[in-house]
């Protein structure tokens, strides 16, 4: 049987939307970037996801919400992977791909965006105790 702690779950829940407002990218003439402005898709599909832990917690699902954070876990890292090689590979040109690739940097938004998915990971627990009922003469 899951245990659901509401309380991480609202937490983890919260912070990954914060974070989403965050500076992601730090690019030198423009400013810092938020994950909408780095990538829409991502941006979208982010909150998709979030949308459906928030369902599945209204509904108390935990094992469905279980689900969602191991989801929202390799959303993460996909992201994070996808952000880094778009800052790459940005252009055709590899001289401009290094340089592009040295002048842009990642910023705190992606602690706080990991910080919420560790939250939404470690909401859910399983119950270790089994209690028996011994009947004694």
């Amino acid at each position: 049987m899951l245990i659901l702690n509401k309380f991480r779950a609202w937490l983890g829940i919260l912070l990954c939307v914060v974070a989403s407002f965050c500076p992601i990218l730090k690019v030198p003439i423009k400013g810092n970037w938020n994950l909408y402005q780095s990538d829409a898709r991502l941006f979208f599909i982010t909150f998709a996801i979030l949308g459906v832990a928030v369902l599945f917690l209204f509904i108390r699902k935990a094992g469905a919400f279980r689900f969602m954070s191991f989801v929202m876990a390799i959303w993460y890292v996909l992201a994070v992977i996808a952000v880094y090689f778009t800052a790459n590979n940005y252009t055709k040109y590899g001289f401009a791909n290094k340089l592009i690739g040295k002048v842009v940097h990642f910023q705190w938004g992606w602690i706080v965006l990991l910080v919420g998915v560790i939250f939404m990971l470690f909401s859910t627990s399983r119950s270790g105790k089994i209690t028996s009922q011994t009947i004694t003469p």
